[in-house]
């Protein structure tokens, strides 16, 4: 019986030559991640033990995103700990407002992430990085805490779903509208404690920043984390990001998996998940009329380059509908930066939009476009939860960059071949 992507590089991971689903092992940590929301905790467990200093200064990366700048006394005084956490064990990825970013989009961008490694993150969306071929998982900031100290963590061994991707996504078919066309199949549990691995000759035809996009979610349908192989796509990206060495896994051709799926990447199309779960998904020609008050593109989810410049190509000469917030948020300091290189910002700008600084702040209601009662918005975010984003009566719809970008100009939920 052979083993999973995700099984090679936990077994190696312990030190290990085989593994089985269900086995508990502990694993060496290549990289533990916290940010201003959950690095307090971690730091306030990390008080109690006896060793007080982390296992390494350069394997450690604390992001303050969620509430950066901070919008309150409150999430001021979390980045302070955060800051003088990091400056007293002289963290080496510390990354202040300047050099900041949405911590699943700045990572693998300053190379922190590459395959092969294994990496805790308390945060759920941390299992981004399986498209690089990493296994990263979210976790508690009590096991963050531990991470720090030691340098390691205990897991029990995820069994897999296989995911066939096979053909080439039509035009405005994205990463977020697969991810949400899986979840509306196999639901919000589908995967739980599973590991998602994607496989096919589809995997071909899809951008890295799809990939990121598909991982990041994989949280959304249960599952422990989300696996791609490492092409020629993902080596062109590490040679471009990454200086690190790294180790390459391949599962096995007998390796065992619960279900398999064959996704036909040239039938989907533009995918939008209603309130209240990711679940609950429509295609585009299902939706109907559907008046919208806010549209938020950017997130740990869609707020990289491609995604930019794909709601930018369907803004550009148009206006958002009349009394429509549409708020744009690139997920790094360079991404914003290539963003006004590149005109994107002007064509944001002239279309009626607002542009942040990167932040989480809107994707979990923390600020930056909260809703009131009976608002609904058409979201690139990863969650839609009752009261996520705001009142809880209001509404968020999950979609895809293009299906935000169209659904401002027209103020209905809209597809982007309706403009």
């Amino acid at each position: 019986m052979g083993m999973t992507m995700t099984q090679k590089i936990l077994a190696h991971g312990a030190g290990l030559k085989k593994v089985e689903a269900g086995q508990l092992i502990q694993a060496k940590l290549d990289l533990v991640l916290g940010n201003d929301i959950t690095s307090p905790v971690a730091i306030h467990e990390m008080e109690k033990f006896d060793k007080k200093s982390v296992f390494d200064k350069d394997k450690i990366a604390l992001v303050p995103d969620h509430f950066v700048p901070n919008k309150d006394i409150k999430s001021a005084e979390h980045c302070k700990c955060v800051r003088e956490f990091a400056k007293k064990n002289d963290i080496t990825n510390y990354f202040e407002v300047g050099e900041m970013g949405i911590e699943h989009a700045l990572l693998p961008e300053r190379g922190l992430t590459v395959p092969g490694d294994v990496i805790i993150g308390a945060d759920s969306h941390t299992c981004t990085y399986g498209a690089l071929g990493a296994f990263s998982t979210g976790v508690g900031s009590t096991d963050m805490a531990a991470g720090m100290a030691t340098g390691e963590a205990w897991f029990k061994v995820p069994s897999a779903i296989k995911f066939n991707l096979t053909g080439k996504p039509a035009k405005w078919i994205s990463g977020k509208d697969i991810i949400l066309h899986i979840i509306g199949l196999i639901g919000v549990d589908g995967a739980l404690y599973k590991s998602m691995e994607f496989t096919g000759d589809g995997i071909a035809h899809l951008s890295m920043d799809d990939r990121f996009t598909i991982a990041n979610m994989a949280i959304e349908a249960g599952g422990k984390n989300g696996i791609f192989p490492v092409d020629e796509k993902t080596i062109a990206y590490l040679k471009e990001h990454a200086t690190r060495e790294y180790d390459v896994f391949e599962a096995d051709a007998d390796a065992v998996y619960d279900a398999e799926y064959t996704i036909e990447l040239d039938k989907l199309k533009p995918t939008v998940s209603f309130p209240h779960l990711p679940e609950n998904t429509h295609t585009i020609d299902e939706v109907g009329e559907i008046a919208i008050d806010q549209v938020v593109i950017g997130s740990c989810t869609n707020g990289r380059l491609d995604d930019m410049r794909i709601a930018a190509s369907l803004l550009k000469g148009r206006h958002v509908a009349k009394g429509m917030r549409c708020i744009v948020i690139p997920a790094t300091q360079k991404i914003y930066l290539q963003c006004m290189e590149e005109g994107l910002l002007k064509t944001f700008i002239e279309a009626g939009c607002v542009v942040s600084t990167p932040t989480c702040g809107p994707c979990l209601g923390g600020y930056m476009g909260i809703l009131a009662e009976g608002e609904r918005c058409v979201s690139t975010t990863n969650r839609n939860f009752v009261g996520r984003m705001g009142h809880v009566k209001s509404e968020i719809y999950l979609a895809s960059p293009a299906v935000a970008a169209a659904s401002a100009v027209l103020g209905r939920i809209a597809g982007p071949e309706e403009l």
